[in-house]
């Protein structure tokens, strides 16, 4: 987290820009205005807060629309002058009901990837009725381990006929059903990347 006590806020009299970052996605989300109470009170709750120059007064973003950005960290840049804030943001953050104040599109992220392992988690826990990630949870390690062949070699023929369409669904039924696999060997999605970061170095 950024230290406040070396960030020069006499450049723009008491004020230093904030560029809003989407955390998952690291898209941009929007440019504000925080003096020093307003980057403490963030810090302090969670939630980006900014000085709201139109009205002379703190802005917790959110308070009216109920999209409010969830603090995950903040960066000052080489100069301390300028804030770079990782956020998770609730809803769509431009006023216009758009994800971004600068016209980017929301695009999934591999960050997905983490959500969807913990779905999978969750319903293994809960089983809850007509989930078909019960019924496999069900039916046993056998099964599973059947089903995530099945998808591997459906990959595989799909790839040979160079299917673009086919290839991309078998390879997302596949690791969906790999997933489902590493939940029932008690196997992190985390201890899969640090292996893969391993071999990298």
């Amino acid at each position: 987290m950024v230290d406040i006590n070396k960030l020069n806020f006499s450049k723009l009299n008491g004020l230093i820009p904030a560029v809003i970052v989407d955390n998952n996605s690291l898209a941009v989300l929007m440019l504000g205005f925080m003096n020093e109470e307003s980057l403490k009170k963030t810090i302090e709750t969670g939630l980006v807060t900014f000085f709201s120059r139109t009205r002379n007064s703190l802005w917790t973003k959110g308070e009216t629309s109920g999209n409010f950005l969830k603090l995950i960290d903040i960066k000052a840049d080489c100069d301390y002058d300028s804030l770079l804030v990782f956020a998770v943001p609730s809803g769509n953050t431009c006023h216009t009901g758009d994800y971004s104040c600068f016209g980017v599109e929301k695009k999934p992220s591999l960050e997905f990837l983490n959500e969807l392992f913990s779905l999978i988690k969750e319903r293994s826990i809960r089983l809850p009725e007509k989930s078909y990630t019960t019924s496999l949870f069900k039916s046993g390690e056998n099964r599973i381990i059947q089903k995530v062949g099945e998808e591997a070699i459906e990959t595989v023929i799909a790839a040979k006929n160079r299917d673009r369409v086919e290839i991309i669904n078998e390879v997302s039924d596949l690791i969906y059903h790999l997933f489902v696999m590493l939940v029932e060997q008690k196997i992190e999605f985390s201890e899969i990347i640090e292996n893969l970061s391993s071999r990298h170095k």
